[in-house]
């Protein structure tokens, strides 16, 4: 039976597995190997566990089917251009490999999108690599439509572009 919570502190170590392993199984060949495979759970369960401690933390949700599957987390939106009281930034969604394709992550999405209007979002935007095309379907499918922004950034020595995608008004 699949479980989609709010996560706190004590779940840290489970959002940082599912991080890492998702970060290396969705971004091996876009981004470098030599990076993906320095990606520590030790290291990233400290930034969760310090992240969802934090005063105004971003929500975070856990979908768990026999252990921790999936997360996802979500904040104002955080430069400005966009009025943040109204727009969430949907800043991550990760899935295991082994999640892929049975619907975990499309739950998990719209647990979110409910989870953002609850909090008074209207709408929302997310980055997502140009060269994933895997996850452009996965937003485009749950009706998120690239604005025509991108931006390009170096993660693990190469410059990788980011296209922004909006869904919303919410309902």
């Amino acid at each position: 039976m699949r479980a989609i919570r709010a996560a706190g502190p004590s779940d840290a170590a489970a959002v940082a597995s599912v991080h890492v392993r998702s970060w290396r199984a969705a971004y091996r060949g876009l981004v470098p190997d030599a990076y993906l495979d320095s990606l520590d759970v030790g290291e990233r369960t400290e930034v969760w566990r310090d992240r969802l401690s934090a005063p105004g933390a971003p929500t975070v949700l856990l979908a768990e089917e026999d252990g921790a599957v999936a997360f996802s987390c979500f904040r104002p939106w955080p430069d400005g251009e966009w009025d943040a009281s109204v727009t969430a930034e949907l800043s991550a969604l990760y899935a295991v490999p082994e999640a892929w394709g049975r619907g975990v992550g499309r739950d998990l999405l719209a647990a979110t999108v409910a989870a953002m209007a609850a909090a008074g979002f209207r709408a929302a935007g997310l980055w997502v690599l140009e060269g994933n095309p895997r996850a452009r379907a996965f937003y485009g499918a749950a009706g998120w439509r690239p604005d025509g922004t991108s931006v390009t950034e170096e993660t693990g020595g190469r410059m990788l572009t980011e296209l922004r995608y909006r869904t919303g008004p919410f309902s």
